[in-house]
């Protein structure tokens, strides 16, 4: 097969030990192990070092741009401005062949730089998304259904991680043929599980950003109940955000690497997001390091109940708080739906099957686009 010039652009500060530039970075390192040219363009700054091996171009820095979390900021639209300014740089002195978006932002960046065919990675659905960052919940959705319904078509593929996702695309105006299915790509072999102690209680922990879309409140509530059975279990949150006065305590995390040592002990994962369009990234890494998870059944999409975690209803606290205290006392199932979540992971997410399929998708568009023109 010929090998492309690829620039993936994602509208996120990188590196950030975040789902959605590791989902990112792994991608980008997919396509590249299979022999294509891959240029990744981000804004100008990041959260510890890099060490993808990726070409990495980053936009001009914002002067009083510094969030790492996702969601609104006044600085936004200078650094997409910043951003599409970047990409255009790129497309012409690497002489792009395919540019590949990652969100909603990117894609606006990548339509903008006038640069065909495109591949829209979709991490989530606005409408779902968007009423988690702003007070008016039907107004804010309103807007999520417009951007839906708009933008994601006017790729010319779009990979969406689970079949949810890919319908909801479809009803809002993508045609059927245009969406595919990719899980994303985790390599496990970066992990290293670590033995399930048979005496010791684990901590309880949570890793990535504290926004509202992440439904932490549940697992603090739920914490509150473990705590009146078992006063010393501990919640450990690692995250690259600030963080205060949660009750918990805080592991800051600032790179990949920090990522993969914090995930290295044995551990209870937590995962309390009940929204349904993502895909969450921070499950995959902690399948991939043998962790058992306690998910919410929305968006529970990698994990096989009593087989590779245990899912429990949205929002429920009682049985969310039952299932934290299940895994924490009985180290032999614990260790048994790790085993088994690593295992999947290394099986459905493997990243040279990924590059496969995202290699296939990429020289179709490429292909045709060259047809058409």
């Amino acid at each position: 097969m010929m090998s492309l010039r690829i620039a993936m652009v994602g509208a996120c500060p990188y590196p950030a030990p975040q789902g959605s530039q590791v989902f990112m970075r792994n991608t980008a390192q997919c396509l590249q192990s299979v022999g294509h040219d891959v240029h990744l363009v981000v804004y100008g700054y990041g959260v510890g070092a890099d060490h993808s091996g990726l070409h990495v171009h980053r936009a001009a820095r914002v002067p009083f741009a510094a969030k790492t979390a996702p969601g609104p900021s006044f600085a936004k639209p200078f650094q997409d401005i910043t951003l599409t300014f970047a990409l255009r740089r790129v497309i012409e002195k690497h002489h792009i062949q395919v540019v590949c978006a990652h969100n909603y932002e990117a894609l606006f960046a990548a339509l903008l730089a006038r640069k065909r065919p495109i591949l829209y990675f979709a991490h989530n659905a606005m409408s779902d998304e968007l009423p988690h960052f702003f007070h008016n919940a039907r107004i804010t959705e309103e807007i999520g259904r417009f951007l839906d319904r708009t933008f994601p078509r006017r790729a010319d593929a779009v990979i969406a991680p689970h079949r949810r996702l890919a319908g909801h695309l479809v009803v809002r105006g993508c045609a059927q043929e245009q969406v595919s299915v990719v899980p994303p790509p985790i390599d496990a072999r970066l992990f290293e599980p670590a033995p399930v102690h048979p005496t010791a209680a684990p901590p309880v922990i949570y890793t990535g950003n504290l926004d509202a879309y992440q439904n932490l409140p549940l697992l603090f509530n739920a914490m509150k109940l473990v705590r009146n059975k078992m006063p010393n279990t501990r919640l450990i949150i690692a995250t690259a955000a600030k963080a205060e006065q949660l009750d918990a305590e805080i592991a800051p995390i600032m790179g990949f690497d920090a990522l993969h040592r914090f995930l290295a002990q044995d551990a209870v994962f937590a995962a309390p997001r009940v929204s349904w369009s993502g895909y969450p990234i921070k499950m995959l890494n902690a399948m991939a390091a043998g962790k058992a998870v306690v998910a919410c059944e929305s968006a529970a999409y990698p994990i096989t109940h009593e087989e590779t975690g245990l899912i429990v209803p949205d929002d429920d606290v009682h049985a969310y708080a039952a299932a934290l205290m299940r895994l924490i006392k009985e180290p032999g199932l614990r260790a048994a739906l790790g085993a088994k979540a690593r295992e999947t992971i290394l099986e459905k997410h493997q990243p040279e099957m990924v590059a496969r399929q995202l290699e296939t998708i990429a020289l179709t568009a490429y292909d045709n686009y060259k047809t058409i023109t």
